[in-house]
C-alpha cells in the first residue's frame, strides 16, 4: 500500500508542478507576455483534466507491475511513453485553446444596429 502511494505521489509530481515559475515554463515562455498569465491558467486547467486519466494508469501499471505482468524495464518505458503522449496532448491542447482565445479577441464586435 505504501508502495502504491509513493508510487502514485510520485508520478503526479511530475505533472504538477505548482509554482508559477514551472507554470510559465516551456508551454508559456514561447507567447509574448501580455497572454502568458491566460496561457499558465489554461496549462493549470488541462493538467488537472488530466488528474483522472494520469491516476488511472499510474494504478492500472502499478497492479500489472506487482502481478509481474511487466518488469522493472517495461515500466519505466511505458512511464516515459505516458508522460511524453500526455504532454504532448496537452501542449497540443493548449495551443488550441490559445488560438481560440486569440481568434476571440480579434473578431470585432457586432454592431448595434442603427434604426
Amino acid at each position: 500500500m505504501m508502495n502504491r502511494r509513493l508510487l502514485l505521489a510520485l508520478l503526479l509530481l511530475c505533472f504538477f508542478r505548482s509554482s508559477p515559475a514551472a507554470a510559465a515554463d516551456p508551454p508559456c515562455d514561447k507567447y509574448p507576455q501580455p497572454q502568458q498569465p491566460r496561457c499558465e491558467k489554461l496549462w493549470k486547467q488541462l493538467n488537472q483534466e488530466s488528474v483522472a486519466d494520469i491516476s488511472r494508469f499510474g494504478l492500472d501499471q502499478l497492479k500489472r507491475r506487482q502481478d509481474g505482468k511487466i518488469s522493472q524495464e517495461q515500466h519505466l518505458k511505458e512511464n516515459m511513453e505516458f508522460i511524453k503522449q500526455s504532454t504532448d496532448k496537452r501542449l497540443k491542447l493548449l495551443a488550441e485553446r490559445m488560438a481560440q482565445d486569440q481568434d476571440t479577441r480579434q473578431q470585432p464586435a457586432e454592431k448595434p444596429l442603427q434604426r
